[in-house]
């Protein structure tokens, strides 16, 4: 019987469906690491645990090693430790290296978690992926920028879903970023070149530092555009077709960079640009499961659920690749404005054109507050055997749902 630590500092509605998962599993004993208090989870999750220990920083590598050294020694020995946030691949990893614990290392965590080594090592080993250089201050932003061109792209060289990214035109722009925010010692600055093309991502699963499954899927804008425009609504499709040889180069580079980087087994989140033919090049990559919506739209597209499927391939190893099914596509919805919500606006017209190809929404409330992220106010999943239909539905919901805010 399996005894898995899954760590979680807050215990927010996607974090719990992760848990949940880990605890269906058959003769599994889950311990849970967290700030937040058991009291937050649901009853019957609740009752599932084998033990639960709290901690001050549920992100610091020694609060969370201490935790797991508690409930090895409540469980009689810990067999897995593990978590979803890409904040807490590097302590997870050292603590599974100070406690014996299988798993993903700190050297590969590393060239998971930043971005700038990341790029370092997929470029020595031919690996498709934009000019990048690190900087420390601003002469050395200046000398980058001048190095790599313009366009480029600003980004915490240990950032996550997109946040604090930014892209950079003009001199003008580049000067007036150094000269009010420089990048520092401390707070460091990632710059890349930036990459043209259609934007997709590349979710996949390694067992033994081999590719056994992929899913593709394309943003609509890239998530960039999104950032710096606050008022795009914005969708993400999968497309049902993945077995011809559209995404031949993206399975071979994506499972020779993941190789290098240092996957041996688990589950991971690429982004990608498609370029024309066969030329592509890689983002950035990490080590953990998707977030917005992914894993249900990859459980939409193939009749599984993926967050299972995910906690039996963290915690025993296996995994059984399910087949694409269905086109499936999800259209975010953000708000228009600053405050709450006040109204929602298109709603009654897309349910009477899109009926049953909907299968899954979180519509905005009002009064609701802005959720202050890329993801919006709500969102809503599409599913159907034809990807253009998808396509056609998503860009309906984005160009008829309106959400406004309003300052109360």
């Amino acid at each position: 019987m399996p005894n898995v630590v899954f760590v979680a500092p807050f215990l927010f509605e996607a974090t719990v469906r992760f848990i949940a998962a880990v605890a269906s599993l058959s003769d599994v004993q889950l311990g849970l690491v967290s700030q937040d208090p058991e009291d937050n989870l649901p009853d019957e999750l609740r009752s599932r645990l084998a033990g639960h220990y709290r901690i001050a920083d549920g992100t610091d590598v020694h609060q969370i090693a201490n935790a797991t050294r508690i409930l090895s020694r409540h469980f009689g020995s810990v067999d897995r430790v593990i978590g979803t946030l890409e904040q807490l691949q590097v302590p997870l990893a050292q603590v599974r290296e100070w406690s014996g614990v299988p798993g993903m290392r700190v050297e590969a965590a590393h060239n998971f978690r930043d971005k700038a080594r990341m790029k370092t090592v997929m470029r020595a080993h031919g690996i498709p992926c934009a000019r990048h250089a690190l900087a420390e201050s601003a002469p050395q932003a200046l000398a980058a920028a001048h190095e790599i061109g313009l366009p480029l792209v600003v980004k915490p060289p240990a950032g996550a879903g997109a946040r604090s990214t930014f892209r950079i035109d003009h001199e003008s722009q580049l000067h007036g970023w150094l000269r009010f925010d420089p990048p520092s010692h401390e707070a460091p600055a990632l710059l890349e070149q930036a990459m043209s093309g259609d934007e997709h991502s590349f979710d996949s699963v390694m067992i033994d530092s081999r590719l056994v499954w992929s899913s593709v899927s394309r943003y609509l804008p890239t998530p960039l555009e999104v950032l710096q425009n606050p008022w795009i609504q914005w969708a993400v499709l999968l497309p049902r077709e993945m077995n011809g040889p559209s995404y031949d180069a993206i399975r071979s580079a994506g499972e020779h960079a993941l190789a290098v980087l240092g996957m041996t087994t688990g589950l991971s989140h690429m982004e990608w640009f498609s370029r024309g033919g066969s030329d592509i090049a890689i983002s950035e990559v990490a080590a953990r499961p998707p977030g917005a919506q992914f894993m249900t739209l990859m459980s939409y597209s193939h009749d599984v659920d993926m967050y299972h499927a995910w906690a039996a391939l963290e915690v025993f190893g296996t995994f059984d690749p399910p087949e694409r099914r269905y086109a499936v596509g999800a259209a975010y919805l953000r708000g228009q404005g600053v405050g709450r919500v006040s109204a929602i606006g298109g709603l009654d017209t897309l349910q009477q054109e899109l009926g049953d190809i909907v299968v899954e929404a979180r519509l905005p409330q009002v009064g609701q507050a802005a959720s202050g992220t890329y993801e919006g106010e709500g969102y809503v999943i599409v599913r159907h055997p034809e990807t253009s239909v998808v396509e056609a539905a998503l860009r309906r919901v984005v160009d008829v749902a309106r959400v406004q805010l309003a300052e109360t």
